[in-house]
């Protein structure tokens, strides 16, 4: 089985332009996302896929190989797609990497290559971790995820899930257990090529949640749990503590 690694990279961004290109410890973000899928000795072969030719130039100076896609994307996994469809007789598996995570944890892609190997019926695989604070627990720009026994997801939410009844909310951390969702995907090829044609959902856009599309759809995502976490970067201040950072 061939892995595949695609680093949507796209330059504008809302709270922080230009974000890919953000040196950190004397390097463009881009790169220390592309050395550390590298270095995790998962993966058969490393891409960014961006619609800026200043990425572009960037990524071949450091020796990283780069493809240049279409504008029109709305998504990271459109993107994806688009360079995966030139690969499908090529690779099994693409592993989604998120571009705004220099210190991507090797333990990461372990886990979702190892889900691939060992279960044949995996379409989608992600990442879980244990929420432990009620600070993550409410807060809206943590994505909680619930899980069946057999460990596929069942439901995404920026709200609390699931809701614990005659318990103050304050409490609910006591004896429960609640999982925040690691936004780092694995996909069978020709699963990723179909889920860019399917339509919006109600519940993604009262969300604003991508998976739940294919959750509506009917496909399964098989979450499997980490201990590790890594800083993303969103904000200037993201930028100046990942410089403090130590790598």
């Amino acid at each position: 089985m061939k892995f595949l690694a695609i680093i949507p990279a796209r330059f504008a961004s809302t709270r922080l332009p230009g974000k890919p290109l953000s040196f950190i410890h004397g390097k463009p973000m881009i790169q220390h996302v592309y050395e550390r899928v590298i270095e995790s000795n998962t993966v058969d072969k490393v891409i960014v896929a961006t619609d800026d030719d200043q990425i572009v130039d960037v990524v071949s100076k450091f020796g990283g190989e780069c493809t240049l896609t279409s504008p029109l994307h709305n998504s990271g996994t459109e993107r994806c797609a688009e360079v995966a469809s030139l690969f499908i007789k090529e690779y099994d598996v693409v592993i989604n990497v998120q571009g705004d995570e220099p210190f991507i944890s090797f333990e990461h892609f372990s886990i979702l290559k190892k889900i691939f190997l060992t279960e044949n019926d995996v379409q989608i695989a992600s990442l879980i971790k244990r929420i432990t604070t009620n600070e993550e627990l409410n807060n809206p720009n943590v994505v909680k995820a619930l899980k069946s026994e057999k460990g596929n997801a069942l439901y995404f939410s920026r709200s609390a899930i699931p809701f614990i009844r005659n318990t103050e909310k304050q409490d609910w951390l006591h004896g429960n257990t609640f999982y925040k969702h690691i936004g780092l995907y694995g996909y069978r090829i020709e699963t990723l090529l179909d889920l860019i044609k399917l339509n919006p959902t109600p519940l993604e856009q009262a969300e604003s949640l991508e998976q739940l599309r294919w959750l509506e759809n009917g496909y399964t995502i098989k979450l499997a749990e980490t201990s590790s976490e890594s800083l993303s970067v969103d904000t200037p201040e993201d930028l100046e503590r990942a410089n403090k950072f130590s790598i």
